[in-house]
């Protein structure tokens, strides 16, 4: 059976369909010291539309992120999701940060938190429990990158592993 370009173009449509429409479900997310203010500085880059899917299916809100109809409210919204699904502790015990702001970079919304006030010698270890976008996101992957003084740790979370400690 000879099956010519046409009839292997048909055959192999379906697969490049697959392919084109695959996408990655990731976010990173970095955490150093910052000295000076005695601080631990977060910044977490997530892609603009899946954020707004999750706020949409979580919350039953339209944020319209990144465009001139963005809600007023919609760091609100930032602020409650973050709360929920994106946790720190630091010697074993729940350290709450302060959500400071967003900014956009392309399709990239970078949030960015703080822990205020924390001496470096006080910490003896840093536990980050990232499950942001997996509640919608099966095959969503969050990176995490420890830099503190020397150490430098990265992890790749997954529904199943969602937490990476760094200790000192």
């Amino acid at each position: 059976m000879q099956l010519g370009v046409k009839g292997l173009f048909v055959l192999f449509l379906p697969l490049l369909l697959l392919i084109g429409a695959h996408k990655f479900y990731v976010s990173v997310t970095n955490i150093e010291y910052y000295d000076k203010g005695e601080a631990l500085q977060i910044t977490s880059r997530l892609f603009i539309d899946d954020f707004e899917k999750v706020l949409e299916e979580r919350y039953e809100v339209r944020t319209f992120l990144a465009t001139p109809d963005e809600i007023a409210n919609a760091n609100l919204h930032i602020e409650k999701y973050l709360n929920a699904k994106f946790l720190v502790k630091i010697n074993g015990k729940t350290a709450p940060y302060n959500f400071i702001g967003k900014k956009y970079d392309n399709d990239i919304m970078v949030c960015f938190l703080e822990i205020p006030n924390i001496a470096l010698e006080q910490i003896d270890s840093i536990e980050i429990q990232n499950e942001l976008l997996m509640d919608l996101f099966e095959e969503q992957k969050n990176i995490l990158h420890f830099k503190i003084l020397e150490k430098k740790k990265s992890f790749v979370l997954i529904r199943e592993s969602n937490k990476g400690m760094l200790n000192f």
